[in-house]
């Protein structure tokens, strides 16, 4: 066996013969939780699997091996404290509420200044900043009389006041087997398989429960008082949205996703004026997922098959490509929702019956679900509505006998 394997399969003890240190998931405050040590330069002092900002931890290692940066380097963390105080919220200690990120994962710097100190490398999965941001849907709203500006939130030339927090997901392995109801050892086994064995952690190190995986995190928008967040009285308005880049910055027309997310955002502000907090979540699940080439292959597999692109074949012609129709399971999207409080959206803007079910199964009500307005629609995405609405994709939506047999017939319901 190489030493490289030794290392990151069964480590030495660290100094003074001592084990890294404990992490106890659902503890109330971060010390009793323990910090999250990723660290690759004491692998003896590693207490999770993976590495820190896992989907660009290749770069980093690029960026060391051509000497321009040094495999040591430990980040200043001077003035990098969050821009706004997030929690803590009674849902970061209650069991199996958050699995996928790190609750205390932007309160490092003042949770763990003592590790810090000592030379321990602990490093924040989570920041939280302040900008503008101005968008032409925006001021479209505003010039049709939709949106006014009112010189804090929004201003008049469309610039719009949030506060941002970066999130990269962190896995607690037995609290995200639960979520699924499947074994721990069976999901650290295809985790290890299906990444060829990246990790080979997850079956040589079970007493390792938190593993910081090599995907895209999310991004939050949050419209109004931040410090409003978790509390019963506070009105909530909120756009999930999952990455589509080809719509959200290039402008396809082939889906809805640009529109619906600057819809969202409307509807964000307009709950922000009128003092409750609007929030929209950016999720990197390009293509349901399934990752940008499969989507464009399944965009020339609806295009050139016969008939043309057609509603019937729409979520078929994916799983013909990728073998499943999505993977971006849901289940694991409420916990962003526990992090920062709401137990109650007031305006949802979405009609995915996916994600309002796993907003519901985790005890999170919404009350009213916003759909995307039809002139907002473009003319090549209406084969995706109409493919949505057969598949019962919609909850305000209910499809009548003919439709649904031909949804049936051609594997779109279950």
């Amino acid at each position: 066996m190489s030493a490289h394997i030794v290392l990151t399969s069964h480590p030495a003890r660290g100094a003074g013969g001592a084990s890294p240190a404990a992490v106890h998931w659902d503890a109330p405050t971060a010390a009793e939780r323990g910090p999250l040590v990723a660290s690759v330069v004491n692998p003896a002092a590693r207490n999770v699997i993976g590495t820190h900002a896992g989907a660009y931890s290749v770069y980093r290692a690029l960026a060391v091996a051509s000497g321009q940066l040094q495999r040591d380097h430990k980040p200043d963390l001077t003035n990098t404290s969050p821009a706004e105080a997030i929690g803590p919220h009674p849902q970061w200690s209650q069991p199996g509420k958050i699995v996928s990120l790190d609750p205390w994962g932007h309160m490092v710097a003042s949770a763990f200044p003592e590790q810090l100190a000592a030379g321990v490398d602990i490093r924040p999965t989570i920041a939280i900043t302040k900008a503008h941001i101005n968008m032409p849907e925006l001021v479209a709203a505003m010039a049709a009389g939709r949106l006014k500006a009112d010189g804090d939130i929004l201003q008049a030339n469309g610039d719009v006041k949030v506060t941002k927090a970066a999130i990269d997901p962190v896995w607690h392995l037995p609290g995200l087997a639960a979520r699924f109801g499947i074994k721990e050892s069976a999901l650290r086994r295809s985790l290890f398989e299906q990444t060829a064995g990246m990790f080979p952690e997850l079956v040589t190190r079970p007493d390792l429960k938190v593993f910081l995986p090599p995907i895209g995190g999310m991004t939050l928008y949050i419209f109004g008082d931040v410090s409003l967040l978790g509390k019963p009285e506070t009105r909530v308005a909120c756009r999930v949205h999952d990455e589509c880049n080809g719509s959200d910055v290039f402008g396809s027309d082939i889906c809805t996703c640009r529109p619906y997310l600057a819809h969202g955002i409307e509807v964000c502000i307009e709950m922000a004026q009128q003092g409750g907090v609007g929030l929209c979540i950016y999720n990197r699940k390009e293509g349901r997922a399934l990752g940008e080439v499969t989507k464009f292959l399944v965009y020339n597999a609806r295009k050139r098959q016969t008939g043309g692109d057609r509603a019937e074949t729409y979520f078929t012609r994916t799983e013909c490509v990728a073998g499943v129709q999505d993977m971006r399971f849901q289940e694991l999207m409420p916990d962003v929702f526990h992090w920062l409080g709401i137990t109650r959206i007031d305006r949802w803007a979405s009609m995915s019956n996916m994600k309002h079910g796993a907003l519901v199964e985790q005890g999170i009500e919404v009350v009213e679900r916003v759909p995307i307005p039809d002139e907002l629609i473009p003319a090549d995405a209406q084969v995706e509505m109409d493919a949505k609405k057969a598949a019962g994709y919609f909850s305000t939506y209910t499809p009548d006998a003919d439709e649904l047999a031909l949804a049936k017939g051609r594997g779109l319901m279950e």
